[in-house]
């Protein structure tokens, strides 16, 4: 390539498409949106996509805990990218809940990097196994949508590390997407499209990225500082804008032509194997990828209450069933903004209720409210109507478009007040009410003790209706559970108030007490815990063994028994949960390390085995700048869900990364003790200062009263507290030069062995 194509090369030709280079024989590459869909403008009009399948969002999905599922739907988004000549999609996205009003929140899994990460990983090698390449995103600290473009995510070291970098950390070594696609935030007041330490130190160099970078659509500030960063591609393109920049800057010596060379490679690389991987005569199936929508939508669905067994209904039982609120015709089933899409097809729940009702029951409907939210007195005076002349009622409420979308946060953490009005008045006149959720995200239930059941349903995708139906009636044992915890408050949530961040700064204050680890620390009790989901069968758990396993990468081997206690077959989540005991550094009370999904017939029992990798059990030490496990005995507790953990096996580890730092001047009198070589030295350091001796003095007087002597005392404690942090470097000021600075860089040297 000449520098002029190489520079062509780092931006998009238009907005959704690479260069092609025919003289070089090198192809263009398309790309559209679509964690859940595939989003591929028709024609000129970039708001208008072609039909595809319209999945169930990430949040919806995550409630499923099923890896396996993931890979489906990746798989199936991977044939209709081919179908449709596209070789790169857009998604996951990976992002962090801190807050239940993150406007994007339905398109992201969870508020745990383990959970979050593994189902990422899931994703992406489902899509990657047909042959188009996956997108990770929003490369990293993207959490709000308030001021996204320019607001700088301040975050410290360890936070960054085991949270918001876990969560990418996971799907890249484990499933090696394609791209990764830079967020338009600062980070540290950096921007993450010019941050040479998150593009390719911890990217590329620690994590052995292979693939390309691309910002997110106009993330991009300084191209030339970009390229030196690590960011290849710039998206949409800017034509001769940034490519004469690219171009000075290399004739000028500014940018080495070293670095463009590496970016274009790198980037070349990917296009090429994805180009060779097109399949110009591929097709898929419609039918058959609704169906596979319609079963990961109904694998997602949390049953949050069920008071004496309401659900499921009985399809061959006489009865007058209701079904209230327009959602229930006008399905809420996926998000705004740029994963937006043109479903093949579109199931309603009203009318897949009709198909599975017997010819026993009578169905009746009531709008309730409009689909903005909004009603009126006609329509409440209609549904108390329709209600009050049903046996069962069931009442679809939830947030409207206009609530949560790219763009902006949540307002408030509530449905509509009309919604809620209508859940109160119905539930006056009918005790068999079940309500049905239809949200993205988190939201408050002041209503809850009101009705008998509630069906988180999510945004279902196109067959979310279906999906509804299928668990009403009992077709589908429920069997998702939460992957982000529902609080009973906004003002209980981890980054309240400071979600969002605005004036163009978010402080991460929360620090590691993110979701569960933060309801967990503060004693905050949740209106429904992470991990929480209902069936209609029972599960019991016992006989957990766990042992440390010691090879060249020890482990924690741990075995629990679930047994089927009900009358229905079901499934649930294994969740495996690690509390260290007697931690050096302040800890989450416990951490998710391993799930499991496992079907059960009833009476069925099986064995839940789970290894996990003695690293995963520590925490990120910014002292020595990675991750270390503190040797000592770690809780293994196991359940259903983060709050109901029945099993608890302690075990010993050994521990990992435990050799003593090099001390040096800024060290202080209590590093010296706790080295394994510093207690010879102490007492000469401590003397030096020339402060306990006088301490010494006034303890050894023969004659003093009790409280002269408890006045000794407590300044002694004062002072040896004092002189236990006192860095190294002070003692030769405190010793009025006795004791010199070769003296302690002599005794340093000894310690450390040099």
């Amino acid at each position: 390539m000449t520098l002029k194509e190489k520079a062509t090369f780092m931006t998009g030709d238009g907005w959704w498409k690479t260069y092609a280079f025919p003289r070089l024989g090198v192809p263009s590459i398309f790309m559209t949106d679509g964690p859940h869909g595939l989003r591929k403008a028709s024609g000129s009009d970039i708001t208008a996509s072609v039909p595809a399948t319209c999945f169930p969002t990430a949040s919806c999905l995550a409630s499923s805990w099923d890896p396996s599922l993931l890979e489906q739907v990746g798989a199936a988004l991977g044939r209709e990218c081919q179908a449709n000549d596209v070789q790169l999609l857009l998604g996951p996205g990976n992002n962090l809940k801190r807050s239940p009003l993150g406007g994007r929140n339905f398109e992201y899994f969870s508020e745990d990097p383990l959970l979050g990460g593994k189902l990422a990983a899931a994703h992406i090698r489902g899509v990657q196994s047909e042959g188009v390449g996956a997108t990770l995103k929003h490369y990293v600290a993207n959490e709000q949508e308030y001021e996204r473009i320019a607001s700088s995510s301040n975050i410290d070291e360890r936070t960054l590390r085991e949270i918001y970098l876990r969560a990418f950390e996971i799907p890249v070594k484990e499933a090696q997407p394609d791209a990764v696609m830079c967020s338009y935030n600062r980070l540290n007041g950096v921007p993450v499209s010019e941050d040479p330490w998150s593009l390719d130190q911890v990217l590329r160099k620690e994590w052995g990225f292979q693939g390309f970078v691309v910002s997110d659509w106009g993330a991009v500030r300084d191209r030339v500082k970009g390229i030196q960063a690590g960011l290849n591609l710039e998206m949409p393109g800017s034509k001769a804008y940034n490519r004469d920049k690219i171009i000075r800057a290399v004739k000028k010596g500014q940018l080495k032509i070293q670095q463009l060379n590496e970016a274009a490679a790198q980037l070349l690389a990917v296009v090429l194997k994805l180009a060779q991987s097109r399949k110009p005569f591929a097709t898929f199936d419609p039918v058959v990828h609704h169906r596979l929508a319609r079963q990961a939508a109904a694998e997602s669905l949390v049953l949050l209450k069920n008071e004496k067994n309401l659900l499921p209904l009985n399809p061959a039982k006489k009865m007058r069933l209701a079904v209230l609120g327009a959602f229930a015709k006008e399905s809420r089933y996926q998000g705004g903004g740029s994963s937006q899409v043109n479903p093949t097809r579109l199931d309603c729940a009203y009318d897949e209720i009709s198909k599975l009702a017997g010819p026993q029951i009578r169905l009746s409907y009531a709008e309730g409210y409009r689909f903005d939210g909004s009603t009126t007195p006609a329509l409440l005076a209609e549904s108390r109507k329709v209600a009050r002349q049903s046996d069962v009622s069931l009442l679809f409420v939830g947030l409207p478009d206009s609530y949560e979308s790219e763009g902006f946060d949540r307002s408030n953490f509530d449905i509509p007040k009309d919604h809620q009005k209508l859940v109160e008045e119905v539930a006056k006149i009918q005790p068999n009410l079940v309500v049905v959720l239809m949200n993205g995200s988190s939201v408050s239930m002041p209503w809850l003790k009101k009705p008998k059941a509630v069906l988180e349903a999510w945004l279902g995708g196109q067959a979310g209706g279906g999906a509804i139906a299928d668990v009403l009636f009992g077709l589908v044992n429920p069997c998702g559970k939460l992957a982000e915890t529902f609080p009973k408050r906004l003002e209980d949530t981890p980054a309240y108030p400071e979600f969002p961040g605005k004036n163009l700064e978010t402080h991460y204050g929360e620090g590691l007490y993110v979701g569960y680890r933060h309801y967990d620390i503060r004693k905050i009790e949740p209106l429904f815990p992470f991990g929480y989901g209902l069936s209609y069968t029972t599960f019991a758990y016992s006989q957990i063994k766990a042992s440390y396993k010691s090879s060249s990468t020890p482990s924690v081997h741990v075995e629990v028994t679930v047994k089927n206690t009900g009358k229905k077959a079901g499934k649930e989540i294994v969740q495996l949960y690690v509390h260290e005991q007697n931690p050096e550094t302040p800890r989450p009370e416990k951490e998710l390390k391993a799930f499991a999904k496992v079907y059960l017939q009833p009476g069925e029992s099986k064995k839940v085995v789970f290894d996990i990798p003695e690293a995963s059990l520590g925490y990120w030490d910014n002292l020595i700048h990675g991750r270390k496990v503190n040797p000592g005995v770690y809780d293994i507790l196991v359940g259903p869900n983060s709050r109901h953990l029945p099993l608890v096996k302690s075990v010993r580890v050994k521990g990992l990364n435990n050799r003593p730092l090099p001390l040096n001047e800024k060290s202080m009198l209590k590093d010296v003790i706790r080295h394994p070589k510093g207690n010879a030295y102490y007492q000469t350091l401590l003397q030096a200062t020339g402060l306990a001796g006088a301490i010494g003095k006034g303890l050894k007087k023969e004659k003093m009263s009790a409280r002269e002597r408890a006045d000794i005392e407590k300044a002694a404690r004062s002072l040896m507290a004092f002189l236990s942090e006192l860095p190294l470097d002070r003692i030769g000021g405190f010793s009025e030069g006795k004791f010199g600075d070769d003296q302690l860089r002599k005794i340093l040297k000894n310690i450390n062995g040099l």
